[in-house]
């Protein structure tokens, strides 16, 4: 099984950028976007389905805003919209499939680049979601997490730590809970593949030189719980596609 996550910043900004285009190149068999900014009625959603992709949607009650959703050449077995956390769910943060024993949770983390409020509600969304995982390997021992997190975990993963200690996306507060959720029993795919430096997920938008020059940040993952580990087969970041200010981040995984 072959999955991307991508941060899309908007799925018809996207596919206005040559997004279906990379889709009939078979990038993988199962698409995770974020922050699609859209519903399902108002995207051409047959140009999907007519490659082959079963299409999951859940946008945020807001329009314009924050959603993600999940094309997959692999019928699901189950799929749930949201888990449950209603300011969460009204924003269309989570969107959740099973492929046998197998849960896959798509998932756009909070920004906290708007201020003070935001940042606040990420750190309770933040902690909402880890006890719901924790709950949820009760039932789905068996997980992979993947999707903007809006968290740079390590030095490694951001282009200018010291810079940025102050920055949303790379506090202490933000790392720490980084380190409690790998602690738990997750491992981070693409560590496991590559251990080197300068790869990143996301570079800013205000300055153009910043993504030709890599001064990005790792902040797009594609995580599982540790039963999964030996399943890994490979995992990269795939900097040279540019339908966003993200790209994607891939996981191949023998299930």
């Amino acid at each position: 099984m072959r999955i991307i996550s991508y941060n899309v910043n908007g799925i018809r900004a996207a596919m206005n950028k040559g997004f279906i285009e990379w889709l009939k190149t078979d990038p993988a068999d199962i698409i995770c976007v974020q922050e699609i900014k859209a519903g399902k009625d108002n995207v051409d959603h047959k140009q999907l389905t007519d490659l082959g992709f079963h299409d999951y949607w859940f946008s945020a009650q807001k329009k314009g805003y924050s959603g993600v959703a999940i094309f997959s050449k692999i019928k699901p077995d189950h799929v749930e919209l949201g888990n449950g956390n209603a300011v969460s769910d009204d924003e269309g943060r989570i969107l959740q499939l099973n492929f046998g024993d197998v849960r896959l949770i798509n998932a756009y983390f909070p920004s906290g680049t708007s201020g003070d409020e935001r940042q606040a509600f990420k750190y309770e969304w933040l902690d909402e979601l880890y006890s719901y995982i924790e709950n949820l390997k009760k039932t789905h021992p068996k997980l992979i997490l993947c999707g903007d997190y809006n968290i740079a975990h390590k030095e490694i993963d951001i282009h200018d730590p010291k810079g940025n200690k102050k920055s949303t996306g790379f506090l202490p507060e933000e790392r720490a809970w980084m380190d409690r959720f790998f602690e738990s029993g997750w491992v981070d795919s693409f560590r496991v593949f590559h251990p080197e430096a300068h790869r990143y997920s996301w570079w800013s938008q205000r300055f153009p030189s910043v993504r030709l020059n890599n001064k990005g940040w790792r902040i797009d993952y594609i995580n599982v719980t540790e039963n999964l580990r030996d399943n890994l087969v490979n995992a990269d970041i795939y900097p040279e596609v540019k339908h966003s200010d993200h790209c994607p981040v891939f996981l191949e995984i023998d299930l």
